[in-house]
């Protein structure tokens, strides 16, 4: 085999090698470290026992390895009465556990009271979701088991309702009305509606309308 032929191999063979181990490493780092798992199952079980009841369980973990949210693990909890799950981790500033149930309850319960106008009112609705801040429970100094309605405090949800369809010139007066809806019928009084268009395969049919009110 000629010299050049031989480099050019050598080179490839090390091209691809270096390709194999940054899948593999890419890979590893996909996976989550069962000792962490286990650490924050034990942490949140014990966090349970203390701050809320037997109708609470932690039924598994999540491992977030794509910075989506603010931590690296957290327990994922059911409230076996009310139905509602929500996480227990680690805050990244204190590093105190911390729970979003007061968050998810209230996300439960405002689409809940909305659901029925939403599906009555606009056409396509390929889904919607309410956003309330995680950690609005500590913010608000909320006693998990006494949170009461989201109603009685002060709250600034985002309300997202996706359409399957291009924009419409009549969107704009449908959203409006559900706003006003919303606070005429003392739902909420502040929050933020967006009318976003993505069809079932999630391809974006058209620009996002929003309102803060």
């Amino acid at each position: 085999m000629k010299k050049p032929v031989i480099i050019i191999v050598s080179i490839l063979g090390i091209l691809l090698l270096g390709i194999m181990i940054l899948v593999i490493s890419f890979y590893i780092g996909m996976m989550p470290d069962s000792d962490k798992e286990e650490m924050i199952r034990n942490d949140a079980e014990e966090y349970i026992n203390h701050t809320f009841n037997d109708n609470f369980e932690v039924y598994d973990t999540l491992y977030d390895n794509m910075g989506n949210f603010e931590f690296e693990y957290a327990a994922k909890v059911r409230d076996k009465v009310h139905k509602i799950d929500f996480l227990i981790y680690h805050d990244s500033e204190t590093s105190e556990l911390v729970d979003t149930y007061v968050a998810d309850k209230w996300i439960k319960e405002l689409e809940n009271d909305i659901h029925p106008y939403i599906n009555e009112n606009f056409e396509k609705v390929n889904e919607f979701h309410v956003y309330i801040d995680d950690e609005i429970g500590q913010d608000l100094k909320l006693s998990p088991m006494d949170s009461g309605s989201y109603k009685e405090y002060p709250v600034s949800p985002i309300i997202r309702i996706t359409l399957s369809r291009e924009k419409r010139s009549q969107d704009d007066i449908a959203a409006n009305t559900f706003i006003s809806y919303i606070k005429n019928e003392e739902i909420l009084e502040h929050g933020t509606v967006i009318l976003a268009y993505i069809d079932a395969k999630g391809v974006i049919l058209d620009d996002e309308w929003s309102r803060k009110f």
